[in-house]
């Protein structure tokens, strides 16, 4: 799939490079991510991350891949990151280590699925904390859907204030762009 991002949803150039996003957001990938996300089927992580280790058999591998990081009260709530359990199924397919806890999400904030479009990205702003020393590499954010875009922007821009070289979004779903 391709990187789109919706332009109206974002009100300047993305902070990420690009975005390798290997499913639409339709069945049956929409039905694994939610199974995954709202159930606890973490066994729908395996088909969401194959398929994403698909897409990347010809990207460049970067020096990090970090899960995006979730909310510490929706983490107690599902006892999981669902982007994690991605990643570590990504991660062990390339043989590339998971930087689980380099980032976090520094204040909670409204879930995204529960926004109009055009509120998420003001929802994120400023919500990830980032104490990595990132000067001059590369990372590769894992996620289960995108859809603005907003969310992987935010954590992009500051990963960048660290110092990233580039971001890029490694997501197992896309929602079509709307409008």
């Amino acid at each position: 799939m391709g990187a789109e991002v919706c332009g109206r949803c974002l009100t300047r150039r993305p902070a990420f490079d690009r975005v390798v996003a290997t499913l639409a957001y339709a069945f049956p990938a929409d039905a694994l991510v939610r199974s995954l996300k709202y159930r606890g089927g973490l066994a729908c992580a395996r088909p969401l991350a194959a398929a994403l280790a698909d897409a990347l058999d010809a990207e460049p591998y970067p020096d990090l891949v970090m899960p995006m990081p979730l909310a510490p009260r929706r983490m107690r709530e599902r006892g999981f990151n669902q982007a994690m359990e991605i990643a570590r199924l990504v991660g062990a397919e390339f043989g590339v280590g998971i930087t689980a806890n380099g980032c976090r999400r520094g204040r909670e904030s409204a879930p995204q699925a529960t926004l109009p479009w055009k509120e998420r990205a003001a929802n994120v702003r400023n919500a990830f904390v980032c104490e990595l020393d990132l000067e001059g590499k590369s990372v590769a954010v894992v996620d289960d859907v995108l859809t603005t875009g907003a969310t992987l922007n935010e954590l992009a821009a500051t990963l960048k204030r660290r110092g990233a070289r580039e971001v890029v979004g490694w997501i197992a779903a896309r929602t079509p762009p709307h409008g």
